[in-house]
């Protein structure tokens, strides 16, 4: 898992000695090649325990870990030096545009797909084909990934529900059970309408799945499984494109991981592309 993805993920919610350590992190990582926690801490301008804690709060059982973990992303980061980088601009001709937004797309996917471990999409894909029933919980651009996700998910047999009104995605999680699962998808990890209808979820012990940012937000401190999307671009123009991006590589990733761990369901979707053929042949 990427330490720079890490720390973009969660650059949000730092501290003021956790912003320092992660700008000078993000902005001089070489730097760091040769520096003990006691030098990091000195030339940031922070103590030694911060440095500590600050490997810590990214998962890392102390600063070597974390050192190694961005000596290894500045590698990876070396052999990708060729790719185009740059924000999008008005002056952009259209190649221009059409190569960095395939660039940004690439590293979207490609920190997405770092940030989540198997472990967890195995814990994921075990309780959805345990659940009698499914609800997929999301709001605007998010809501769309449910709808698509749920027909996904349909395809395969199992009972999912998807509907855009956040009243009605409460009401059907009032009538959920312990035997059902929520799947949560929300971008920011704050979306009030989704933790409503998690908690109401929880009051009659359902289960969630979340599918947010990576770091503590008020949704995945919800769930009892945890999936990560990335969108890294401060660009308006961008953000909901990159988080559309990511998201749809974890709902892909459930899909395909879903039919491999299915018998039935993969039987299920060939009656469904069956029937699609008779409906091209006619």
């Amino acid at each position: 898992m990427s330490a720079f993805a890490k720390i973009k993920a969660i650059q949000h919610s730092l501290s003021a000695s956790e912003a320092k350590l992660a700008s000078f992190t993000l902005t001089s990582p070489s730097a760091m090649r040769d520096m003990s926690s006691s030098q990091l801490a000195k030339t940031v301008g922070v103590s030694q325990s911060s440095v500590v804690k600050f490997a810590q709060k990214l998962g890392y059982k102390g600063y070597p870990a974390f050192k190694l973990s961005v000596v290894d992303a500045l590698n990876k980061k070396a052999h990708q030096a060729a790719r185009l980088h740059g924000e999008i601009t008005l002056e952009d001709d259209f190649n221009d545009m059409a190569d960095k937004l395939l660039a940004a797309k690439i590293n979207v996917l490609s920190e997405t797909r770092n940030l989540n471990e198997k472990e967890s999409f195995r814990d994921a894909v075990q309780r959805v084909l345990a659940a009698d029933r499914i609800l997929l919980s999301g709001i605007g651009g998010s809501a769309l990934v449910c709808k698509d996700l749920c027909y996904k998910l349909q395809k395969l047999g199992l009972q999912a529900q998807a509907d855009a009104d956040s009243h009605i995605q409460l009401a059907i999680a009032a009538t959920l059970s312990a035997n059902d699962v929520v799947i949560a998808i929300s971008e920011s990890g704050t979306t009030r309408e989704v933790t409503r209808v998690i908690k109401e979820a929880q009051r009659h012990q359902c289960q969630v799945i979340s599918i947010t940012r990576y770091g503590k937000t008020a949704v995945n401190q919800l769930a009892d499984v945890k999936l990560y999307s990335v969108a890294e671009s401060e660009s308006t123009r961008l953000s909901s494109i990159h988080a559309r991006t990511a998201q749809n590589l974890i709902i892909d990733l459930l899909f395909i991981a879903l039919i491999q761990a299915s018998e039935a369901g993969r039987t299920t979707l060939a009656q469904t592309n069956k029937a699609f053929q008779r409906l091209r042949g006619n």
